[in-house]
């Protein structure tokens, strides 16, 4: 047996990559199956959220279901936005020095302060820290939330979309964690471990024993 070998649903993946979006009617021509098997394969594949189906009305009959690639479908398809980021980082740093490639990352981080305070600005600090874990896991970090006591919190992320970068260049985590500390209005939050150092997942201690209004 040819363990290389695709499966029906890697090969209905690879179609709508490829075309964008088909109707069932094509991937019953392309794969040569019936439209019931077709259906089963779509069904989980939809279920798995790698595909969405939309409704397209016809000139005469019944609409036309058509699918597509979900965003987390398209995550399937290799990428290398991370590589090519690297290299022009270092083209920046011969180019222009040390201090450009520091520059660029404070930039990113007011950036994203000015982002994530326009969700998280009057509210208490344990809704602070639960919409920053939130804003981070929409963006890819896979993060948990724990709260150690009244005022101290545990945030784990167990993904780093931008760990070929942050492994290179450490001004992002520093970046990272100074962005925390201006949305959460405190200076108490520690990186106590790191993927970028090695580490299973990046780990922070968060305390509102003391915010910046009140110091």
């Amino acid at each position: 047996m040819n363990m290389t070998q695709k499966t029906t649903k890697d090969k209905i993946l690879d179609y709508l990559k490829k075309e964008k979006s088909l109707a069932v009617s094509d991937l019953t021509d392309l794969l040569d199956m019936t439209h019931m098997a077709i259906r089963k394969h779509l069904s989980i594949l939809e279920r798995d959220g790698l595909i969405i189906r939309k409704e397209v009305k016809q000139p005469v009959g019944r609409p036309s279901q058509i699918y597509s690639l979900t965003e987390k479908g398209e995550r399937l398809f290799p990428k290398n936005y991370e590589g090519i980021s690297v290299e022009f980082l270092y083209d920046i740093e011969d180019m222009y020095g040390e201090e450009a490639i520091r520059d660029l990352f404070k930039r990113r981080e007011l950036r994203l302060t000015k982002e994530y305070m326009n969700r998280i600005e009057q509210k208490s600090n344990h809704d602070k820290i639960n919409e920053l874990s939130n804003i981070q896991t929409e963006k890819g970090y896979m993060t948990k939330l724990s709260q150690i006591d009244e005022n101290t919190y545990e945030l784990i992320e167990y993904n780093c979309p931008i760990l070929a970068v942050a492994s290179e260049f450490k001004a992002a985590c520093n970046c990272e964690t100074q962005m925390f500390k201006n949305v959460l209005e405190t200076d108490n939050v520690k990186r106590v471990c790191c993927k970028s150092d090695g580490d299973n997942y990046c780990k922070f201690l968060v305390d509102f024993k003391q915010t910046r209004e009140e110091a």
